[in-house]
């Protein structure tokens, strides 16, 4: 008799909560940016949504911001967050703390979004090593528990480059996607198939589907 093969693994991607600068500042990988009063309530929100699924781990990118956004979920569920490195913001280099109203007068940053895919950050790292350590990290992920549901706390740029990675779209689209604060996404790993995207930037409501093999 055949092996039954164990069910695909679901990753859970959280964007961490609003900061004191989110929409103003591009704040890169800089240290000691922490959650504000809305951005905690929006960490509490992710974990009451995540209360009804049965996570087999929870992963959070080393910096404050997502690790506070982890707090809740870890409490709730006993889980002790592991740091994922591949989990980290990119790299925005000597753009890093710039406001967004600065760096959109200048030439450079209509690059950033007309091709993402040849851009990068100057003295940071490109799009294109951006996706490739996210999907990295998310591949080491899934494979640690096959059949299992999974949240990684991570930032909008890794999530987006993820998601895009799974929907098979090239780079140039990256920019489509929207991945807000306090926002699950999803994407089921089917063992054998390509992976599948069934949520993206869902701020509300239960996860349908989500407690499923895959």
């Amino acid at each position: 008799m055949a092996s039954r093969r164990p069910p695909g693994t679901l990753v859970l991607l959280v964007r961490h909560g609003t900061t004191p600068t989110t929409g103003t500042v591009l704040p890169g990988r800089a240290p000691g940016l922490h959650l504000s009063d809305v951005g905690r309530r929006e960490a509490e929100q992710v974990a009451e949504r995540l209360s009804g699924l049965p996570l087999a781990a929870v992963y959070t990118s080393p910096l404050e911001r997502a690790r506070e956004t982890a707090e809740p979920t870890a409490a709730a569920t006993g889980l002790t967050p592991v740091e994922e490195p591949g989990l980290l913001e990119c790299d925005t280099g000597e753009w890093t703390g710039l406001s967004l109203a600065s760096l959109a007068r200048r030439a450079e940053w209509r690059a950033v979004h007309a091709s993402p895919s040849t851009f990068r950050f100057p003295g940071g790292e490109s799009f294109a090593e951006l996706e490739a350590r996210t999907v990295a990290a998310l591949d080491r992920i899934r494979t640690a528990h096959p059949g299992k549901v999974v949240a990684c706390f991570s930032h909008a740029d890794p999530i987006q480059a993820a998601l895009t990675f799974a929907l098979g779209a090239p780079l140039e689209s990256f920019h489509r996607v929207a991945v807000t604060p306090g926002s699950i996404s999803a994407i089921r790993y089917p063992v054998g198939a390509p992976p599948v995207v069934f949520a993206i930037n869902s701020r509300h409501g239960p996860l349908d589907g989500a407690e499923g093999g895959a």
